[in-house]
């Protein structure tokens, strides 16, 4: 029986897991928003991570065929798709209960039945929307996270009410979202795989001819992989039944984990299998990038800036974790200041022609300094390419400090998937170490605290942190 080897980074504004196996490859990937109950987001990541893990686990069985026929390879990401909107449609059901529940609980007679049924026009609204995009467009790969899809779609709702629904509605939804998320839902991976496949043969007998109009333009993209699998659908979906089942009913032997993160004192491990979120940052960052010597950390909570030795293990640090001032916090804070999505944060900075001076990264401060920047006539994009420069000058301080940058220099975090934190990082750590200074930057960067946990979980050791003065800069 194969062994694996769990990784939970529990942190402050989003809970990852990682599954190893015993050459150290990552197999599974969980993700999920941090909740006030961290067993729940520690239960979820996980849970997520197993059920990445098979499809993984199915694929690398398939190599030899996906390789031969390119429609397998195109049935088994539709298939997952369709999975993950399997689960999400479990998930919006209940969060639908949860909704009536706060409005049975906060309004009565009259108005009680008109937010009622404002939620119901809301609920038949934004189901089939997120059912197309999972089954078309492949939502589940562009974003994670239950909330922020739903949230998206009910705000879109709400707006198109009268003004004076907005505020209960929202109030609504501000306090059944938590509850609804808090809830562990167990899926039958089996079960769900077997609705996802039926799913999906609903998905195939649909579709039109090629010759007709598609009317979503965004699905043209898809159009030649489709219908290439289109014409021998049934037969892919028969001669993979097998396999697919043979994966499902795969026990998973975690053979040890370890837990890490800002939360992990809240984890339900044992003492042993904690470790420092620094030194599993950094020997993450190491297994991928062997040749790592300085590790940059910004998390949603704190940022640490780390020094390691050839086989990934702490040499010194510094890290500011008093305030979450140039965090993943802050910056969600201020695109809930501008009312846009955090997402939307670093594309706009992008477009900065210039970066207005930023006086404080201080959550308290920056609402007020923002607002003041915006009725002086500085633009939007100018305001976010300063404030991003200045939460980079910020880590800076605390690499130096740290000991400098060393070849090669490795960027972990969440906040790592910001386009012009990446872009400020880079000119300022080539401005003031050299030009020959090797920037790494993974699509698993957010993973790192979870993978360098699961490889402590594999070899077992009990390795401690250097003495190390914590700033507040």
């Amino acid at each position: 029986m194969s062994k694996y080897y769990l990784g939970i980074d529990l942190g402050s504004t989003t809970s990852k897991a990682v599954i190893i196996n015993e050459q150290d490859e990552i197999i599974g990937r969980g993700i999920t928003n941090t909740r006030a109950n961290y067993s729940v987001a520690a239960d979820i990541a996980r849970m997520e991570a197993i059920y990445n893990a098979r499809f993984f686990i199915l694929k690398k069985n398939l190599a030899n065929e996906i390789a031969a026929k390119p429609q397998y390879k195109k049935y088994l990401s539709d298939l997952e798709s369709v999975f993950q909107y399997e689960q999400f449609k479990v998930r919006i059901d209940k969060l639908g209960d949860e909704l009536l529940k706060t409005c049975y609980n906060y309004f009565d007679g009259e108005r009680r039945q008109t937010m009622v049924d404002h939620l119901r026009i809301i609920r038949r609204a934004i189901k089939p929307k997120i059912k197309h995009q999972y089954i078309y467009q492949n939502l589940g790969a562009q974003n994670q996270f239950f909330r922020d899809i739903v949230s998206e779609k009910y705000n879109e709702e709400v707006s198109k009410f009268d003004i004076s629904l907005f505020e209960p509605l929202m109030t609504i939804w501000d306090k059944s979202i938590t509850a609804a998320e808090n809830e562990v839902v167990q899926f039958d991976f089996e079960s769900l795989i077997k609705e996802a496949m039926d799913l999906l043969k609903e998905k195939y007998d649909n579709l039109p001819e090629q010759s007709e109009n598609i009317p979503i333009e965004s699905e043209r993209n898809f159009d030649a992989e489709m219908y290439l699998l289109k014409g021998e659908f049934n037969s892919v979906s028969e001669s993979l039944r097998d396999r697919i089942d043979e994966v499902a009913r795969l026990e998973f032997n975690i053979e040890n984990m370890t837990g890490t993160g800002y939360g992990r004192a809240l984890l339900p491990f044992p003492q042993d299998c904690i470790r420092s979120e620094i030194l599993c940052h950094a020997f993450g960052a190491h297994a991928i990038f062997p040749n790592t010597r300085t590790v940059l950390d910004i998390g949603g909570q704190d940022t640490k800036a780390i020094q390691v030795d050839k086989y990934g293990l702490v040499t010194s640090f510094q890290m500011n974790d008093r305030c979450a001032a140039g965090c993943g916090r802050y910056l969600g804070y201020i695109a809930d200041e501008m009312s846009i999505s955090l997402n939307e944060l670093g594309p706009l900075a992008m477009k900065a022609e210039k970066e207005v001076t930023i006086c404080s990264t201080c959550t308290v401060f920056a609402g007020a300094e923002l607002r003041e920047l915006t009725n002086m006539g500085e633009s939007r994009p100018d305001i976010l390419g300063g404030l991003h420069k200045a939460i980079i000058m910020r880590a800076m301080s605390l690499i130096a400090r740290s000991g400098g940058v060393f070849n090669e220099f490795t960027f972990t975090g969440g906040v790592a998937r910001n386009q012009a934190v990446i872009k400020y990082l880079t000119q300022l750590v080539k401005a003031n170490y050299g030009d020959n200074i090797i920037i790494n930057i993974h699509t698993d960067s957010i993973f790192m605290g979870a993978l360098g946990g699961a490889m402590f979980a594999r070899r077992n050791i009990n390795v401690d942190l250097p003495s190390a003065k914590k700033t507040t800069a």
